[in-house]
């Protein structure tokens, strides 16, 4: 059986289920203890295209998706929008300097990325709000630890094609 690359639609299809997949997760109700626990999952989900499909996912697409995550999460409009762009710029960064991409190298660059996010996302709340929620470090802790089950499950669908 040969198998076909996916035609730009069908890439652009994955990529956005994927973004749905992970909304959900990020909302989906939990108890006040489970959800400390609860892991990025939309920003894990957008390092990953960024690192894998940068023609179709970009900064742009970091923005909208923070704006989206402001919006579900009940932040304050543009604080995550403007972590994911500063996040965005720093995985692009990275990216010039990788030539080979497996587990270990894209999980170093997720786990900056993640800590990217989550050090501007602290630092815009602080700045504006005068607040500073510290119980997001267990939330960054899991996606840290939770990032190759993110990277084996898009990344084998994407192969599967």
């Amino acid at each position: 059986m040969i198998k076909t690359p996916l035609s730009p639609f069908q890439s652009l299809i994955v990529v956005i289920a994927s973004f749905v997949v992970a909304s959900v997760i990020n909302i989906y109700p939990m108890s006040l203890e489970a959800s400390l626990l609860r892991p990025m999952a939309l920003i894990m989900v957008l390092i990953f295209w960024l690192i894998y499909k940068p023609n179709y996912v970009g900064v742009v697409t970091a923005f909208a998706i923070g704006i989206i995550s402001d919006l579900l999460l009940d932040t304050r409009l543009g604080q995550q929008a403007f972590a994911a762009v500063v996040m965005a710029f720093s995985v692009r960064f990275m990216g010039q300097y990788i030539k080979q991409l497996n587990l270990s190298i894209v999980w170093a660059v997720a786990t900056v990325a993640l800590i990217v996010f989550q050090l501007t996302l602290w630092l815009v709340q602080y700045l504006t709000q005068n607040i500073f929620f510290t119980s997001a470090l267990f939330s960054l802790i899991v996606s840290i630890i939770t990032w190759p089950l993110v990277y084996m499950s898009l990344n084998h669908f994407i192969k599967k094609y």
